[in-house]
This record gives structure tokens, C-alpha cells and sequence, in this order.
């Protein structure tokens, strides 16, 4: 079984705000405690751009390429991330709630090779990291235009 974790919350920026700051993933310097850099490298923000994001899980750093498999304006953006001991999928859900927006953000992750000996320490781990990363794509979220 894949390790997958999906929480859910509301912002008061508005849909078309968060759309716009999570569809380009360089961003995810600022909202995802585990990436240390994150890069362009190819595309202009459209489905098939490709990023270098370096991250750093359980204290080791791993480089990941990460592509835009699919954007919805303003409800869907998905990411996929490969390495050769990673792939990823990261599933953002936008819904206008009130002023502002609710945000289901999925994310699964399988291991490859060696790596899967590390799957149940993921699985551990996960909620705690989930937590701290919506805690803190909350507050950059925040930071965006309201509806109002």
C-alpha cells in the first residue's frame, strides 16, 4: 500500500488566488517545509513544465523531478514527482467556501528499490509532516486576495 495522506481547509484567499499560487509549483519554497529549492526547468506554468525540487525528508536531502500533469482553472492541480527511488503524486482540490476557498490537498507516495524498507517509517511520519505543511500553506495562502 502506498503511503497517502489527505487533509482538507479553508483559506481566506479566493479560489482564483489559490489556483494561481499553488499551479506554480517554485511556490512550494514558501508552503512545503520539506523543499529546500525548487526550480523551473522547463515550460512556461502549463501542463508538462517540469521543476527541480530539492527536498529534505527524515533529515536526508533528495533531489525530485516534478512535472504539471493536470490543471483545472480554478478546482484541480496535479503534480507528479519521480526519482529513481521516489514517485509522487501531489493533488490539489480548490472549492470557493464563503469569502474564501477549501483546500483538499492529497498527497501518495510510493518507494522504489531499497527505499520501500523505509515505507512504514513514511507511514509514521506523514501525519505529522501533513500538519506541519498545512499549517503552513494556510499562512502563505492567507497572504493572497479574499473574494470579498
Amino acid at each position: 500500500m502506498k503511503p497517502t495522506v489527505t487533509r482538507t481547509f479553508t483559506t481566506t484567499a479566493a479560489p482564483e488566488a489559490v489556483f494561481d499560487y499553488l499551479a506554480d509549483f517554485t511556490n512550494a519554497e514558501e508552503w512545503d517545509p520539506g523543499t529546500v529549492s525548487c526550480e523551473r526547468t522547463y515550460g512556461g506554468g502549463e501542463v508538462g513544465t517540469i521543476y527541480r525540487n530539492v527536498s529534505s525528508f527524515m533529515g536526508r536531502e533528495t533531489q525530485i523531478a516534478y512535472s504539471t500533469a493536470e490543471l483545472e482553472r480554478p478546482t484541480r492541480i496535479h503534480f507528479t514527482g519521480h526519482n529513481e527511488q521516489f514517485d509522487g503524486h501531489d493533488v490539489l482540490g480548490i472549492r470557493a467556501h464563503g469569502q474564501g476557498s477549501e483546500v483538499t490537498y492529497t498527497a501518495e507516495f510510493a518507494f522504489n528499490g531499497v527505499a520501500r524498507l523505509a515505507v512504514p517509517l513514511v507511514k509514521a511520519y506523514l501525519p505529522r509532516l501533513a500538519n506541519k505543511t498545512v499549517d503552513q500553506l494556510k499562512t502563505c495562502l492567507d497572504r493572497l486576495p479574499s473574494s470579498a
